[in-house]
């Protein structure tokens, strides 16, 4: 009978003790979701907490985070906006310019080369955009790795290649960062007086730049083509540096959420730039004849100064002289020869 009586008692007791359980109140939380029903879906539960958070015991609180709900929508801007804004950017660059070249053609120099020529650039304003530019496209590819790399190159190269391009990639972005943010820095300074905005930059636009028909409207040392990329790769690229920086050195300057935002606005940006730039290289080399001897020797031909920045030549033939730099045309030569 004691063993039975025993028995009574712990049932009593238990009885008792869920009783007790019950009749507590319950918290306004658990009242408003109940992670068991059915009806609760998975995005209920992350909108009632920005966060989910532990505790440690090292310094670093910031590793009590265990799991940041808006992490899925940086995630998701990461793997599928960020490929369309980018590919739609980008591709759709290329096509603009097959289209234009195949329509258009090379504009060329309508009044033939005087055999005379005129400094455009001097050595240091070379230096200073080809350190740039070389940065800038070993940044762009390394970067364009991080987003589309996965998907299109992995397939083709294997995950153990893939793995070591993705490394070395990583070292180039990181490293070439600092050159490049330097020549941002020393072009903003060098040419900041030739591109503030002015009336004769209206007049060019109107006229199309001299890109449509034969047309050569009159510009100053930089015309508004050539002012439009200036501004792009100052702010631009003060955007993909300082965002940058910010991912390259992470905690230092904001938090998760802060980084998040830092990367966003670091891919969003550098892949306009890069389409921004698919269109200054191509005027720069195919898409206009001599152009790219300005940054190539740092001399023009009198007459393409004449044709593309007419005030500029006027002002600078007007200082040195008007005969400019002298150079014997090719053809006067081979006949000597």
């Amino acid at each position: 009978m004691s063993s039975f009586a025993r028995f009574i008692r712990l049932v009593v007791g238990a009885c008792a003790l869920l009783l007790l359980i019950m009749a507590l109140p319950v918290p306004a939380n658990a009242q408003q979701i109940n992670p068991t029903a059915s009806s609760v879906t998975e995005r209920q539960l992350l909108q009632e907490m920005d966060r989910i958070q532990g505790r440690v015991s090292i310094p670093d609180q910031r590793s009590s985070v265990l799991m940041q709900p808006a992490g899925r929508e940086w995630r998701e801007f990461r793997n599928v906006a960020l490929r369309w804004i980018g590919g739609v950017a980008i591709l759709g660059m290329l096509a603009v310019l097959v289209i234009f070249y195949l329509m258009r053609g090379m504009v060329r120099l309508e009044s033939g080369r005087s055999g005379r020529t005129i400094v455009r650039f001097n050595m240091f304003e070379r230096f200073v955009h080809w350190m740039t530019a070389s940065c800038f496209i070993i940044l762009a590819i390394s970067g364009l790795n991080i987003t589309f790399g996965r998907p299109l190159l992995l397939p083709l190269i294997g995950f153990e290649t893939f793995s070591e391009w993705s490394q070395w990639a990583k070292y180039a972005h990181n490293y070439l960062s600092f050159p490049f943010t330097i020549g941002v820095v020393l072009i903003f300074l060098m040419w900041i007086g030739g591109n503030i905005p002015n009336k004769v930059d209206v007049e060019w636009i109107k006229r199309g730049g001299g890109l449509i028909g034969h047309d050569h409207p009159p510009a100053r040392r930089f015309n508004a083509g050539q002012k439009g990329i200036y501004w792009i790769v100052v702010i631009g690229g003060g955007l993909v540096a300082a965002s940058g920086y910010v991912l390259m050195f992470p905690f230092y300057a904001t938090g998760i959420e802060g980084m998040q935002m830092a990367q966003v606005v670091h891919a969003i940006v550098g892949v306009l730039f890069i389409a921004a730039m698919l269109a200054h290289i191509y005027i720069g080399t195919i898409g206009m004849e001599g152009a790219f001897e300005a940054m190539g020797s740092g001399e023009v031909d009198v007459n393409w100064a004449r044709e593309h920045h007419s005030l500029w030549a006027d002002e600078e033939l007007a200082r040195t002289g008007p005969n400019g730099s002298q150079r014997q045309p090719r053809h006067a030569a081979t006949a000597a020869e």
